[in-house]
């Protein structure tokens, strides 16, 4: 038998070293500079935007009028609460629901198992279309509620499958041995099982966050009060009534500048990615863990 290790585990040559290197730099940049500019655009003057054709990489001036202008109470901040509020609330309660029917999946020889489970999945293959998905709201009473945001994405089937594999993976002998002493499903789930998933549910709530976080489709479907809007449909609406008045003049622009789109930009998206490094060290684990095995 050769003792000679596979390519891929080999030492790389050199040459290979410095071409990863500068692919890796030329992909960082493609993601760093379009962010930082607008991030410096944000704390640009309306004047130097304006000089610069709209977009500026080095600003010369540091202000922060434009998020001094958003955030004073009017309906950035409003639409900032509202996000906060159903990304909160929405995380969760879609958490909770997908832990217990991920469990009541995962366990084997559960009453009516086979068929939810083929149900949901048939939900995976099959997503509803928009006009009955509207019905469904407007006759539950859902209509112009937050509750529309929430309840009818209460559960993503992927997440659930996920996390339905991961359970699937600890011990059966943790749970007979928990049986044994007289523990029940829910102190089960609790005490045993919970423990061991931390990475999954960590992976799976930072998914339903961002969702919920990003979303805006069903706000604009849903509520009928722009007053209740979040942040991305209003980000939505104000960057493209934005754009098409920045097109008439250089007054316009003035009157509507570049560099508060750019911070109402910035604003809707700083708040997930500083979560992003709290929850990295679990994707690995989470994910690929979760997928195997389901």
């Amino acid at each position: 038998m050769s003792s000679q290790r596979p390519i891929w585990m080999g030492k790389p040559r050199l040459v290979t070293r410095i071409a990863k290197g500068i692919a890796l730099f030329i992909v960082v940049m493609l993601v760093i500079f379009p962010f930082w500019t607008i991030v410096a655009t944000s704390i640009a003057t309306p004047e130097e935007v304006v000089a610069n054709g709209g977009w500026v990489v080095i600003p010369e001036t540091i202000s922060f009028a434009a998020y001094t202008d958003i955030l004073r109470g009017g309906v950035i901040t409003n639409a900032l609460t509202v996000s906060a509020g159903i990304t909160l609330v929405g995380t969760a309660t879609s958490l909770l629901a997908t832990i217990f029917l991920a469990y009541a999946l995962a366990r084997p020889n559960v009453v009516g198992g086979r068929p939810i489970l083929l149900l949901v999945l048939f939900t995976f293959l099959f997503p509803p279309a928009m006009i009955p998905s509207f019905l469904v709201v407007k006759e539950t009473g859902l209509f112009d509620s937050y509750a529309a945001l929430i309840l009818p994405v209460l559960i993503n089937v992927f997440n659930l499958v996920v996390m339905r594999g991961f359970f699937q993976g600890v011990p059966g002998e943790l749970i007979e041995a928990a049986r044994l002493d007289g523990a029940g499903d829910f102190r089960i789930l609790t005490r045993i099982i919970l423990p061991l998933s931390k990475a999954v549910v960590a992976v799976i709530g930072l998914f339903y966050a961002v969702s919920y976080w990003n979303s805006f489709f069903n706000a604009i479907i849903y509520l009928d009060d722009t007053s209740k809007w979040p942040i991305q449909a209003v980000l939505r609406q104000y960057v493209s009534q934005g754009a098409a008045l920045a097109d008439t003049s250089e007054a316009t622009m003035v009157n509507s500048p570049q560099s508060v789109k750019m911070a109402v930009v910035v604003l809707a998206t700083v708040p997930i990615i500083l979560v992003y490094p709290f929850i990295q060290r679990f994707f690995t684990k989470g994910v690929l863990t979760g997928a195997i095995k389901s």
